[in-house]
Formats: C-alpha cells, sequence, structure tokens
C-alpha cells in the first residue's frame, strides 16, 4: 500500500497521479501529489515504478502501516535504499523511462516454442516439441 510521497524528491510531475489505477492521489496546492484516498490503493507499484524522482514507497501489503512502522519513516527508506527501490527491482533505475535498454548481460540461445497442430489433438506437437 502507498506510505509516502517525498515533498523533498517529489519533482511534480504528476506520473503518479497520472498512472494511479485508483485515483489514490490527489494534486496538493504546492504540486506535490496527496495520498488522498489510501484506502483505495491496490498496491500495484505502478506509481512507484513511473516516478522518476524516486519520491514514493509502496509497501507489499494490502493494508496500511502501523504509526511509528520503518516503513512510513521516510527517513529509513531512504537510508536504506527502500524508497523508490521498486524501479531498480524491475531494471528501470533511478530516472530511466519504460522501455529504456537495460543491460543483461550475454545472449540466450533462443529456443523456438514447439508448434501444436489442431488436428493432431490436444497435447499433439510436432517433431520440434515431440512428446
Amino acid at each position: 500500500m502507498i506510505e509516502i510521497v517525498s515533498r523533498e524528491r517529489c519533482v511534480t510531475c504528476d506520473r503518479c497521479v497520472e498512472v494511479c489505477p485508483r485515483n489514490v492521489f490527489d494534486r496538493g496546492e504546492d504540486g506535490v501529489p496527496v495520498i488522498a484516498r489510501q484506502g483505495d490503493c491496490q498496491t500495484c507499484f505502478m506509481c512507484e515504478a513511473y516516478c522518476p524522482a524516486d519520491a514514493l514507497f509502496v509497501a507489499p501489503f494490502a493494508r496500511p502501516e502501523e504509526p511509528g512502522s520503518p516503513l512510513r519513516d521516510e527517513e529509513h527508506l531512504a537510508a536504506t535504499g527502500l524508497l523508490g527501490s521498486y524501479r531498480r527491482q524491475i531494471g528501470w533505475g533511478r530516472g530511466r523511462t519504460p522501455g529504456a535498454a537495460v543491460a543483461v548481460g550475454p545472449e540466450l540461445p533462443h529456443s523456438p516454442p514447439p508448434i501444436v497442430t489442431p488436428a493432431a489433438g490436444l497435447g499433439a506437437t510436432t517433431e520440434r516439441g515431440a512428446r
């Protein structure tokens, strides 16, 4: 569930507001998004993934964290590298946008999927994936 919008890191781009499928955010008077409907968050991580400034933290739980939880403490999240960490986990990195090239290592050999022949019935395949 969305827990943090960092006022210090936010660049007021509204990407989180735009990508949230549940309309959890409102735009604050100063342009920084406000978590207006936390209970509507479906923990999809879209807001955190699309934030170019790593200013958001979504806890991987379906309920809000209790007051005093380290997962509601921006300083703790920043110090531990958790603030905005979902972008790194999916390979986007800080400031990276969806579809950007990511170095992933050597190319693995590609094996084509077996061809299923409908006439032969369910589960039947040709020689590429013979059973």
